[in-house]
């Protein structure tokens, strides 16, 4: 990553972002994380709304949480009596122990616990996603999980992205004695995988404190080529500082296996969803900062 390129991305106020005409993917700001679950839950909806008006199967990679997108989610349905009876779901990753084994049922990072709650729980019985429709990621079935996906049009993925730009659990490769090229990451399928350290501490930051020592270790999820598959992507994010520099990269640089959500840019309808606060960045509040190690350059 050119560091000149990164300060100057950063630099950028947040109230002008979304009107940049040099935007490599297009840019969305809402208010905050009331307004983007809101959002979330009526741009999904009406793509449902639309499948069972034309009388089809409608197919989504979807991901865990957060709540403050199925709440919305779970009211516009009930509401509206929208049926999902035609959905079929496609659970995009899923936390594992250190030996490459699911969590137990009551731990609070294991991902089907919580759809099983925030996602499918709340919905009216005779509006309900049908049990044979939601297809959950192991590490018994991800083959059997990228065949399915690989003979179906998948017609909607549903995401976020993590410090590094990850989609679903595609990080950034921190190995340095395996080299992963931009077209690996393209045609990347369903894995197990060691979780990154920067991923880790994010994520313990965020819901856990910090204390890292309760996060999982390893995780399986399914690879960017099966995310990409479906004719839409949205990805959305309320949760600030620690998305914010991935963001700008997205928008602004060149496909990066640094970076994987920079992939978002070869799709032809990819949008992404990002609050106020995460739009901005701390640079481009401080003009008068210096750094030594982009002037030198």
């Amino acid at each position: 990553m050119d560091l000149k390129n990164l300060y100057k991305w950063c630099s950028i106020p947040a109230k002008e972002l979304a009107e940049r005409d040099d935007l490599k993917v297009p840019l969305r700001i809402v208010e905050d994380s009331g307004e983007l679950g809101t959002v979330m839950a009526r741009d999904l909806v009406d793509e449902i709304k639309k499948a069972n008006e034309e009388k089809r199967i409608f197919r989504l990679i979807v991901p865990c949480g957060p709540k403050e997108w199925y709440g919305p989610f779970t009211d516009m349905v009930n509401e509206e009596q929208v049926s999902l009876r035609n959905m079929v779901c496609y659970h995009m990753d899923e936390n594992l122990d250190w030996e490459g084994r699911l969590l137990p049922k009551e731990d609070p990072n294991n991902f089907r616990t919580f759809m099983e709650r925030h996602f499918y729980g709340g919905i009216e019985e005779e509006l309900q996603v049908l049990s044979e429709n939601r297809h959950y990621l192991t590490p018994y079935n991800m083959q059997e999980m990228s065949r399915m996906i690989s003979e179906v049009e998948i017609d909607y993925t549903l995401g976020g992205w993590g410090q590094d730009g990850h989609i679903a659990f595609n990080q950034a490769n921190r190995n340095p004695y395996v080299e992963v090229s931009l077209d690996d990451l393209r045609n990347s399928t369903a894995r197990i995988q060691n979780n990154n350290n920067d991923t880790i501490l994010a994520l313990s930051q965020r819901g856990l404190g910090g204390a890292w020592q309760f996060m999982p270790p390893m995780s399986i999820t399914l690879g960017v080529r099966e995310c990409m598959k479906a004719k839409k992507i949205r990805v959305y994010s309320a949760t600030g500082a620690w998305k914010q520099t991935a963001l700008r990269v997205a928008l602004f640089s060149e496909p990066t296996v640094e970076y994987p959500m920079t992939l978002l840019q070869e799709h032809p309808d990819a949008l992404i969803t990002a609050t106020e606060e995460t739009a901005s960045h701390p640079i481009s509040e401080h003009p008068e900062w210096e750094f030594r190690a982009v002037n030198s350059r």
